[in-house]
């Protein structure tokens, strides 16, 4: 794990266990990473439910519901399908209240218009439907600095930079709840 995530990734966990918020991920192109790397801290498992890994298609459509027509169009990379998969996962893990789903292309071979782009769902359980923000990203195209360079391909180091920008936005998201004593967890 690069060492910048780590204080990130103890943020994370502290703000589940402040919140006593349970999460749960839906993971197409980090493909567990995300669940993995917060599963390093010690004491998680009361407040990680765990990981749907859903590279494939049918993988989305069976575990998590996603529509094999919102596959075709507007395609797997797409807000449509990052929400279906928090939606999707937060409605097949009733223990958690909290989801975090992320869909895109790390390359190599991405279409020109995907190349880096990533869309990650955060979804909230309510009393009433689900609450999903979408954030639409697009990652470098190129290594920064030596050092990353050296350490890893451009597929692996946009993974871990995927990892970082699902974790920053589900601390942001986590964040605002705890600062909002109105709203239920």
């Amino acid at each position: 794990m690069p060492q910048p995530l780590a204080h990130l990734v103890q943020d994370v966990a502290d703000l589940l266990m402040q919140s006593r918020t349970r999460i749960v991920f839906a993971e197409s192109c980090t493909a567990g990473l995300v669940s993995a790397t917060l599963a390093r801290v010690a004491g998680i498992s009361e407040f990680h439910c765990g990981s749907a890994v859903v590279y494939r298609y049918d993988t989305k459509t069976r575990w998590l519901g996603v529509s094999h027509e919102m596959l075709l169009d507007p395609g797997p990379v797409s807000e449509a399908v990052a929400r279906a998969m928090a939606v999707g996962v937060l409605e097949r893990t009733p223990e958690a209240n909290f989801a975090a789903a992320i869909t895109g292309h790390l390359g190599p071979q991405a279409p020109p218009d995907q190349d880096g782009l990533i869309y990650i769902g955060i979804a909230r359980r309510t009393s009433d439907q689900p609450e999903v923000k979408i954030i639409r990203q697009v990652l470098a195209t190129e290594i920064s600095g030596l050092a990353e360079a050296r350490a890893a391909s451009l597929r692996e180091w946009r993974q871990w930079k995927a990892v970082e920008q699902v974790l920053t936005h589900v601390r942001d998201s986590l964040s605002a709840l705890t600062q909002s004593p109105t709203e239920p967890h």
